[in-house]
Formats: structure tokens, C-alpha cells, sequence
């Protein structure tokens, strides 16, 4: 198969492509930007993609304004230094550029750049988003360069609470990018243990929202190929780099991912979130790390539907041989032990107990979760 191009209208404008970044300046001018400032993390920003991307700006005649102080797990000081950096620079927009924080943090940006109240009143909690201005949103481009959050498809973003070490997601419709330019050239430069942890990412969205309880059949079918796309295509990245079909394969499964959550995630994601909120740990290798533990915890609810999974997958031995495809995967991607082996000390699982339990991600799961099964599971996962 060669490499796929396409445009899609669902669940916004994306152009995905090899070369599709060359169209950046275009599709900035079509959303309206003049002035754009392009968010980045600090190690993407001295890299030749970044400088492409910029180039391609600047000859549309937007300029090539960077912000890159952006941290792994980004928080509302981040925010606030790229909101200064808008403001001094008079910007019309945001083209968020690189992984899942790059991406989050961007968003923040383009959200608060002129509301009135503090981003935490924004978290997604009910119609809390209604509490936004929404004309005073600044527009969206996206362009990931890693293919696992799928941030570049969604209309949230997770932000750290510095004084808490919480990690709080942030919800408004508007904050779905306009046009999401998708290009697996951008992908190939990734570090393996960044194409590992982000493709386990998209593969824990599309697992858990598969494993999620509630209604919600668009978003089954579309995680149950995400989760074959990532078996297939993820240790071919990791192997040969270089290979863009299974780069752009792994891109389309990211996407994928964030669009099936809306049905729901769960315990995975309850663990991961705070562990990486406290110790800094990457989100999809964490994801990975506490995988096998939650298909432990979740067996009960789930063990005839991964066994029709692992039928689709092409995969024997229903539950079973579904945990041990995980398990291989882990195991041929370089991931983690357990949460020991990431830095997770047990003196403090009660106080990340209480931090999973408050997590929004608990609601999705298919075992209800409670204190002291929570904290048998942080066990299980040490």
C-alpha cells in the first residue's frame, strides 16, 4: 500500500498527507490568521521541521513568531508566559505544533487570551465551557508531530495545576482546531521512546473507550480499527522509522483515538494522570506501564467483548490472548516494568488514590471504582 492523502471533513478540516505541511500558510490565511504564533515545545523548536513550518509562514507573509516554553506536562505558569508572548505580539491566532503538550498548551492559549475568568472555571465539568466567551477565542491550526493524543481532533485540553500537581481538563467546543493539517513526514524524526509512549497512547484511547460502558456506537466502531491500525502499524514505526505508511497509519489511529473517547475512558487513564501530574512520567508510556493491571481490574466487565476484539485483530485466544498481545507489545517497545521502575513510590499511593478517584476519566470505567480498589490496583501496577 503507499502512503495515503486525503481531506476530511470529520470531525474537522484535516489535510492529511506526506508534504501536507507545505499548505500551512494557506490554510492559516483561509481561517483568518495574519499574525500567528506558533506554539511549540523547547526541543521542537531548534529542530528542521519547525524551521520548515516557520519558513512556509514567513514566505505567506505571517511572519515566524515562536513560543516554545512549553513543559511535558504543561501548567497554567506555561500558559500564562505564551499568553504574555500573544499579547506583546499582537497575534490573531495559534498554530499549535508537535506532541500532545505543544498541542494542549496552544489551545490554552488561543482560549484565555481575552476572557475574564481563571482557566480552571473552564474545567469539563458539565456546561461549565458555557461560562466562556466564545467570540473571544482565537483560531486554531493544529499540527501534530508525534500521533498518539489526538489533540489536533479534539476540543480539550489538559492542563497541570502547579499549586496542586492536578491535571484538569479543559473543555469548549471552540477550542477543536479549524483546520488540523496531518503529515507523517513531520512523525519520522521522533525519539523511539516517543514513538513507543504516543502510539500506546492512542492505543489506550481506543481501548478504553472500546471498554467503556456507555452508549455510544460511532465511537466502537471507530475504536475497534484504531486498535488494529495500532497493532499492525506501531512496531513497524518503532522498527524502521523511516517507514511513512505506518507513520500516516499510526497519525489516522491517533486521530481516531481522541475521536472515540468522547464515549468514555477509564481506570488507565484515572493511574496515569496523576502519577504524571506528580512525577512528570510521559503520559503514553504511563498509559502503557498500568495497562495490563487495569485489564486485570476490568476483566469481569469486559472479557467477551476483547475477546470479539481479538477476533478483529486477528488475535487468539480471546481475553487472553488479547492481554498478551499487551504484554508483547510492551515488551517490544521498550515499556516499563511497572510504575517502581518509572520513579512511583509506594509512600505515596494513598495521596495518588485520592488524586485517580477525582480524576473524570473514573466515570468511563466499566468496574466502578472505588478507594480501596483503586489503591489495590496502584498496588498491582508497583
Amino acid at each position: 500500500m503507499s502512503v495515503p492523502t486525503a481531506n476530511w471533513s470529520y470531525p474537522t478540516a484535516v489535510r492529511f498527507g506526506p508534504g501536507r505541511i507545505r499548505e500551512l500558510a494557506d490554510h492559516c490565511k483561509a481561517a483568518g490568521l495574519r499574525k500567528p504564533l506558533l506554539v511549540t515545545d523547547r526541543a521542537l523548536a531548534t529542530l528542521p521541521i519547525t524551521a520548515q513550518a516557520l519558513d512556509n509562514l514567513e514566505a505567506g507573509g505571517l511572519g515566524r513568531a515562536v513560543f516554545s516554553e512549553v513543559d511535558p506536562n504543561p501548567n497554567e505558569m506555561n500558559m500564562e508566559a505564551g499568553l504574555r508572548v500573544y499579547r506583546a505580539g499582537g497575534h490573531d491566532g495559534v498554530v499549535c505544533f508537535g506532541g500532545g503538550s505543544a498541542l494542549d498548551l496552544g489551545k490554552m492559549i488561543a482560549l484565555m487570551v481575552d476572557q475574564t475568568i481563571p482557566v480552571w472555571d473552564l474545567e469539563d465539568i458539565g456546561d461549565w465551557w458555557t461560562r466562556a466567551d466564545a467570540s473571544k477565542i482565537a483560531p486554531i491550526i493544529a499540527v501534530p508531530t508525534t500521533a498518539g493524543t489526538g489533540s489536533e481532533v479534539g476540543r480539550a485540553g489538559v492542563l497541570t495545576n502547579s499549586a496542586t500537581h492536578k491535571k484538569k481538563i479543559i473543555f469548549h467546543p471552540k477550542l477543536l482546531p479549524a483546520v488540523t493539517i496531518c503529515d507523517p513526514e513531520l512523525t519520522v524524526g521522533m525519539p523511539k521512546f516517543i514513538t513507543a509512549g504516543t502510539g500506546m497512547d492512542a492505543f489506550a484511547h481506543c481501548l478504553e473507550a472500546y471498554s467503556s460502558p456507555f452508549f455510544h456506537p460511532m465511537s466502537q466502531g471507530i475504536a475497534l480499527e484504531g486498535m488494529r491500525l495500532v497493532n499492525e502499524y506501531l512496531p513497524r514505526a518503532y522498527a524502521v522509522p523511516g517507514d511513512l505508511e505506518a507513520r500516516a497509519q499510526m497519525m489516522a489511529a491517533a486521530a481516531m483515538g481522541a475521536v472515540a473517547f468522547q464515549k468514555g475512558l477509564g481506570a488507565i487513564h484515572s493511574l496515569s494522570h496523576p502519577v504524571g501530574a506528580v512525577y512528570g512520567t510521559h503520559h503514553g508510556t504511563t498509559n502503557a506501564v498500568v495497562m495490563p493491571m487495569v485489564l486485570d481490574f476490568n476483566r469481569p466487565a469486559i472479557e467477551e467483548r476483547l475477546a470479539r476484539a481479538a477476533d478483529y485483530l486477528g488475535i487468539k485466544g480471546g481475553f487472553d490472548g488479547f492481554r498478551g498481545r499487551v504484554m508483547e507489545l510492551r515488551s517490544e517497545l521498550g515499556i516499563p516494568a511497572n510504575l517502581t521502575a518509572m520513579g512511583v513510590e509506594a509512600a505515596r499511593l494513598d495521596e495518588l488514590t485520592e488524586m485517580a478517584l477525582e480524576d473524570p476519566s473514573c466515570g468511563g470505567n466499566p468496574v466502578e471504582m472505588t478507594r480501596e480498589n483503586t489503591r489495590a490496583l496502584f498496588e498491582a501496577a508497583m
